[in-house]
């Protein structure tokens, strides 16, 4: 790579040899070409050997009112594009190809000669940068998806880079934009203050980190909605909850925690500094925006509210909450904290005025142990949860707090026992069984609580998985009839839908992943394997050498492909499936309410997706032969699916 000077030295050259009178002139060195270079650093492109010069070309090109030079690769792939695109008279945009495939564009918008935004593009990736001051540096993104601010963070946590900061930090612009709750606003900007002095502590600090770091990939669960109705936001919120970076230092691996990140417009923007989970260093789950919201702000018009006493313990609630939420805390941090919000709580319930509010903060006082046993932060929180279960069971037995503590207990017992019995494969064997037996009492005790149809999902998908589909049916059926109208039903239904698929018309549609609609139907006459993926999933992954041998050896045999892309976001599947050469249709169809993908998308849920891979091999009547294929299977099974069928063999034979 060229230095800056040489850089702009070579856009010195280009406007005065590239101007819009000299299209049709001799063109430039393939050599000068090569001098051009990304302003960004982090861009991989295809630049030949100088022993290839010679073997490269460039040509002019236009298209309307675009003109410009494209310089050609040995192999006549495109390795360069230097055009006018406002037909003003100077270069504004300068394109770099990798394998024929645009994956980065500098752009100068105001034509003077320096440039201003930054696009990377196809497999580069979505980011669209803002240069306001055209010193080389980011100051605002346009466009970053999840993935791509949890690599920045850790570039600017690994350098120090202010501006990097400042621009994927959130601001008190972007909480005014979302109208977050003032409440809520607060710890935000207390939480993303002083990133650069807090990136130098964690550095100082970090026994995994160094300059030689480098982001590998993005690692989180599904983003989560957090509704208008909660009034923490003048609209929906999309947050991601403790999210993950695995970063790579001389081969080896740790995982860094970016925490809680918040979309704002096309953006994702972080909320504290990236911590690196090593030592005591211990992750935590949920953020600000997961906190209740508290009373202490919010009473409604002409009513009281609270009394100075509540409103003291509110306030140490939200300190605590809030410490609670960092990043970093060792056991016995955490631990400490745990002890004096219980006292808190304990204290507000006893105040509380109405049996609502005392509720509530019940909810909130078992929903903070539940979760931090759940997360190894502090499993004793299990023993605390009996204490309130005893408690709760002896002075108010037909409180739907009652199931609501027990089955929050039974599932933070689970998750602590598997922690603590990690080596022992026989323990953990008694762990699950002991766990399902529960799931199955609990629906039988508390039928009508608002959990008892998660426990019947739950039971079902383990049915299924151990390959008992008889009795994964029956639960998923049981759910239909008792709670018809629950969040779960709609996966329910999708469960049996597809566990009776075999033998029945497969119908399949959505939006194509790449435009149009993709419609399993229009492939009648062919054999056709259904696959859903999400590039997230290793397995998936693996499968792809195999997938793409089998397409390519009987694509012209009559077998299709169709792949579900269940991503949480369409930008991480396209390139996906493009670096991985998945040449066949792909539909992608987001969520309405979210805009993102995963098992909650609509095709996912209309078949009650529970794992990925899944397959559905098609015959060429449309007809599923097996819901729940292998790779194996479809290798087994293609040769006699794609033998040609009666009519076809006596139409052969009467010519």
């Amino acid at each position: 790579m060229t230095s800056r000077k040489s850089f702009l030295l070579c856009l010195v050259v280009a406007y005065s040899t590239f101007g819009s009178s000299v299209w049709a002139a001799d063109p430039p060195k393939v050599a000068d070409t090569m001098a051009f270079v990304p302003r960004q650093k982090d861009v991989e492109i295809e630049t030949p050997k100088p022993a290839d010069f010679a073997k490269c070309k460039v040509e002019v090109e236009r298209k309307g009112k675009v003109n410009g030079w494209v310089v050609m690769g040995p192999t006549g792939q495109v390795l360069r594009k230097f055009l006018d695109t406002d037909g003003v008279g100077g270069i504004d945009q300068w394109r770099y190809f990798k394998d024929g495939i645009e994956v980065y564009r500098d752009i100068d918008t105001n034509n003077n000669n320096k440039v201003d935004q930054c696009r990377w593009l196809n497999l580069g990736g979505t980011r669209w940068g803002i240069d306001q001051n055209e010193d080389g540096r980011i100051e605002q993104w346009k466009v970053l998806s999840a993935a791509e601010a949890s690599k920045e963070a850790v570039r600017a946590l690994i350098t120090g880079d202010e501006a990097a900061f400042q621009a994927i930090m959130i601001n008190e612009d972007d909480l005014k934009l979302l109208g977050i709750n003032s409440q809520l606003a607060s710890k935000l900007i207390e939480s993303a203050a002083d990133p650069v002095k807090k990136a130098k502590g964690v550095m100082a600090k970090s026994k995994s980190l160094s300059a030689q770091s480098r982001w590998t990939r993005f690692d989180a669960q599904m983003p989560s909605t957090i509704p208008l109705d909660e009034e923490k936001a003048n609209a929906d919120l999309q947050v991601y909850e403790s999210a993950m970076a695995i970063v790579e230092t001389q081969t080896k691996f740790n995982a860094i925690q970016i925490g809680e990140m918040i979309r704002v417009g096309d953006v994702w923007k972080i909320t504290q500094v990236p911590i690196p989970i090593e030592g005591e260093v211990t992750t935590t789950n949920g953020g600000i925006l997961m906190e209740p919201l508290l009373a202490s702000n919010g009473a409604a018009a002409g009513t009281a509210g609270p009394s100075p006493k509540v409103e003291k313990i509110l306030k140490e609630l939200t300190d605590i909450e809030q410490g609670l939420m960092k990043p970093g805390q060792s056991a016995p941090a955490v631990k400490a904290l745990m002890a004096k919000r219980a006292n808190l709580l304990k204290d507000a319930i006893e105040l509380a005025e109405t049996d609502e509010e005392r509720t509530m903060l019940m909810k909130q006082t078992i929903d903070g142990y539940a979760l931090a046993s759940q997360m190894g932060t502090y499993p004793e929180g299990v023993q605390d949860l009996k204490e309130i279960e005893t408690d709760i069971s002896r002075k108010m037995p037909k409180s739907p707090l009652l199931p609501y503590v027990s089955y929050r207990l039974m599932q933070a017992e689970y998750y602590v026992n598997l922690q603590q019995a990690e080596e022992d494969k026989e323990k953990q064997a008694e762990i699950q069984k002991a766990w399902l037996e529960g799931l199955d009492d609990f629906v039988k005790k508390y039928p009508n609580s608002d959990d008892s149809d998660d426990a019947m999902v739950m039971l079902g998908t383990h049915e299924e998985l151990q390959g008992r589909s008889k009795e994964a049916m029956e639960w998923y059926q049981k759910l239909l009839k008792d709670k018809p109208k629950s969040e779960m039903a709609t996966r329910a239904q999708g469960a049996l839908r597809r566990l009776k698929l075999t033998g029945q018309v497969l119908s399949l549609s959505g939006p194509g992943l790449d435009g149009g609609t993709v419609d399993v139907k229009s492939f009648k006459g062919q054999v056709v394997l259904v696959v859903f993926w999400a590039s997230e999933y290793k397995v998936c992954e693996e499968d792809i050498p195999q997938l793409r041998a089998l397409y390519q050896d009987n694509k012209a045999k009559g077998f299709e492909i169709v792949g579900v892309a269940l991503d949480f976001e369409k930008s991480t599947a396209l390139p996906f499936v493009q670096k991985n050469k998945m040449n066949w249709k792909h539909i992608y169809q987001p969520n309405p309410s979210t805009q993102t993908g995963g098992l909650n998308s609509p095709i996912a849920e209309s078949f009650g997706i529970i794992s990925l891979p899944t397959m559905f091999l098609v015959d060429k009547e449309g007809k599923v032969v097996n819901r729940n294929a292998t790779l194996t299977d479809v290798k087994t099974e293609l040769p006699n699916l794609l033998k040609p069928t009666d009519n076809v063999a006596q139409g052969k034979k009467s010519k």
